[in-house]
């Protein structure tokens, strides 16, 4: 019977150790999501298993290209995953077809947006410039004509960031760390 308890004692112990380890990970390092809907397609599509750094953010702002999850602004229960375009403090513009952004210094820059399809109709108009506010970031779907993001809610204050996409675990043919893309014409 002693040895029974014993047994049981070590697993108790082995599941105690991996929860210390694996639950403190799970809810403050990186955390797992699941793609819903087409906004962020052609790059990321129904389903696709991601997974979060939540960590980065809190020492660093994101940058330009980061792919993100966040809350909703208006619903905060309900998470959004989007592209940064703008940045705080700058002016975004999205003009026949293309995105401008222009920085507090009056500098104005096309985003060259490789990732996106090559067809005209990819960026659907805004109706005026943004200028974002300090902590306040201007999200886009990869998808333009099927997204709901800062063009219909406006700017998201860095609070309701949840972190940066950083791996692709599912579809297995697709398992990827994911990169934010490099602009040539970035100040």
């Amino acid at each position: 019977m002693n040895r029974f308890f014993e047994g049981f004692w070590e697993i108790f112990k082995t599941i105690l150790i991996c929860c210390a380890i694996i639950l403190p990970i799970r809810y403050f390092v990186a955390q797992p999501f699941y793609v819903k809907g087409a906004s962020m397609e052609p790059n990321f599509h129904e389903h696709d298993y991601l997974l979060v750094d939540e960590i980065s953010y809190r020492f660093g702002a994101p940058e330009r290209g980061d792919i993100v999850v966040f809350r909703y602004p208006e619903d905060p229960q309900e998470y959004f995953i989007k592209r940064v375009i703008g940045l705080p403090g700058e002016t975004v513009t999205i003009k026949d077809g293309n995105v401008y952004v222009t920085d507090s210094a009056g500098n104005t820059l096309r985003v060259e947006e490789n990732y996106l399809p090559s067809f005209s109709e990819t960026v659907a108009q805004s109706d005026e410039p943004v200028t974002l506010e300090n902590n306040q970031f201007f999200l886009l779907g990869d998808n333009r004509n099927g997204s709901k993001d800062s063009r219909s809610f406006g700017p998201v204050h860095k609070n309701f960031i949840i972190g940066r996409v950083f791996f692709r675990g599912l579809p297995l043919d697709k398992i990827e760390f994911v990169k934010s893309p490099v602009y040539p014409n970035a100040q």
